[in-house]
């Protein structure tokens, strides 16, 4: 795994909220941060591909996680360019290949993803031909180090809600955490970091705090991340999908408590439970 030091939320970043005024709930002047929405167009050559609703972070990121994981971006086509236009909101990617999707784009299904999430039909048809590692494992020893750093490090999540937040992890270490209104969007910037740093997914563990749905698995299977964990729950068919692929999936993770529907081969338990703090 890469040296470098982790891409870590900045909660700081003047541009990603902002106070708003009102009243608490004894009737009291009060202020509260709150996270900025904007709307981000992506282009992929000259073809218009979808309109985001993100906090515009990251734009670059966003856009090359959500073409590759979209497979409208191959893992060996040359990105000649990234043009991010702040005043337009629009974020262009560039290949040496020509694209065109217009009959993929006929095909698009709208998914449970807040913000207007969607997956495309060949994404589902071609994920029984994925093969994720099957060497690669969790200790719950790393699992407990990642929840308790997901809920200390500073993030808008901790400053203002209303936000996902992803996280890239080997073993105990975060290597990524990105945020935003859709947890689509937190996946799509990790997915377009990993790809423009040229990291490895096979002995990764993924978090999110989002729901365990057929999107989140599609994504995560995308990636090929063997390893995904929520602190949230489940849906039938995302654990369906999971145990079609060989994903470990791994719901309701607080504190010293998870559930495992799928993949628990790769689950090795080496921390003892300790008194008093398994419900976290």
């Amino acid at each position: 795994m890469t040296t470098r030091a982790p891409a870590l939320p900045n909660p700081e970043d003047p541009s990603l909220t902002r106070e708003v005024s009102g009243i608490d709930h004894t009737g009291a002047a009060t202020s509260t941060s709150v996270v900025h929405e904007r709307a981000l167009t992506l282009y992929l050559n000259t073809q218009e591909i979808v309109t985001m609703m993100t906090i515009g972070d990251h734009p670059d990121l966003l856009a090359v996680g959500f073409l590759l994981n979209q497979n409208m971006l191959l893992g060996d086509d040359e990105i000649t360019a990234i043009d991010v236009d702040e005043e337009l909101e629009v974020v262009v990617v560039r290949t040496a290949r020509a694209t065109d999707y217009e009959d993929k784009l006929k095909k698009r299904v709208r998914t449970s993803g807040c913000a207007q999430g969607t997956a495309f039909g060949d994404l589902m048809e071609n994920i029984s031909a994925v093969r994720l590692d099957k060497k690669a494992r969790i200790r719950t020893s790393w699992l407990y180090s990642l929840l308790h750093q997901v809920n200390t490090i500073p993030s808008l999540y901790l400053k203002a809600g209303a936000i996902h937040g992803c996280v890239l992890a080997q073993e105990d270490r975060i290597a990524a955490y990105m945020e935003d209104v859709g947890r689509h969007n937190a996946v799509d910037k990790i997915a377009g970091w990993m790809h423009l740093r040229g990291v490895k997914a096979a002995d990764k563990i993924f978090y999110t705090t989002g729901r365990l749905t057929s999107e989140m698995i599609l994504k995560c299977v995308a990636m090929g991340i063997p390893i995904l964990v929520s602190r949230s729950g489940f849906t039938a068919y995302g654990v369906d999908l999971a145990r079609e692929v060989g994903l470990t999936l791994i719901g309701r993770a607080r504190g010293q408590r998870f559930v495992v529907l799928s993949g628990a081969e790769r689950v090795v338990f080496d921390a003892p439970l300790k008194a008093g703090r398994a419900s976290g």
